[in-house]
């Protein structure tokens, strides 16, 4: 655990000494409230909670969070810095929790800069905060499944902007799987156990159940499973470039 804290100490101070930090929390602050405010009719719905504020951050992140993770191991490889990483005395799984960690620590950071829209509800009315604290959790846990996914892309190329598109494809593919639109197309054909197993591989089925202040084993499994398959495909991917 030292060790991917060091790690993860010299990955953060590194998204705070350039502007990408400030730009993304800018960026994310803005829309989430400027969807919340003015798309998503907060003042016109007449309620005191924060349903449109988080109904967006699933399609916010399809951008948001690959444009961190690109950087994550592609900058690495662009840089030659990879080489220089793996012979410190730390581990390829240290590295690579430790750049996880940083990247997530640093959304969460924009996530808890988000909390004068809890502070606004509070005064407007009587929300149930429970269920806002749980949309909050399930929003960080969806951050950290995109992200491994795009950390895991990373380190597939030294290309960044590939790497964006990879991630954000990927995302758009499992957010997407839960709609109607989709699954109507499966069921015209497939069995139903493989229609009930692409609409349980939706993230937006996922995080619209944890909204709902519904936190249940099943979903907090889903993204768990999602984070350690993709950190575990990303070493995989590490290990096979260090050997060649």
């Amino acid at each position: 655990m030292r060790n991917v804290w060091i790690v993860t100490k010299r990955e953060l101070g590194a998204y705070f000494g350039t502007p990408l930090a400030y730009v993304f929390v800018v960026i994310f602050v803005a829309l989430t409230g400027a969807f919340a405010f003015f798309i998503g009719n907060f003042f016109e719905r007449g309620q005191a909670d924060l349903q449109p504020f988080f109904s967006y951050h699933p399609w916010l992140y399809l951008l948001l969070v690959p444009a961190i993770a690109m950087r994550l191991w592609a900058e690495e490889r662009k840089a030659g810095t990879i080489e220089l990483l793996m012979t410190l005395p730390i581990s390829t799984g240290e590295a690579i929790v430790g750049k996880f960690l940083a990247a997530w620590l640093f959304i969460g950071i924009a996530l808890v800069l988000t909390f004068p829209m809890w502070i606004t509800v509070n005064v407007l009315g009587n929300p149930d905060n429970g269920v806002i604290l749980a949309s909050y959790i399930g929003s960080f846990l969806m951050a950290g499944a995109f992200l491994a996914i795009g950390s895991c892309v990373s380190a597939l190329t030294r290309n960044q902007v590939i790497a964006f598109i990879v991630a954000a494809t990927l995302c758009f593919l499992l957010v997407m799987s839960g709609l109607e639109l989709v699954l109507g197309f499966f069921r015209s054909w497939a069995p139903s156990f493989i229609v009930d197993a692409i609409a349980s591989m939706s993230f937006l089925n996922h995080f619209e159940l944890i909204s709902r202040g519904v936190i249940t084993l099943p979903s907090l499994f889903f993204y768990f499973s999602i984070i350690v398959f993709f950190l575990f495909a990303n070493a995989v991917v590490v290990e096979q470039r260090k050997a060649a």
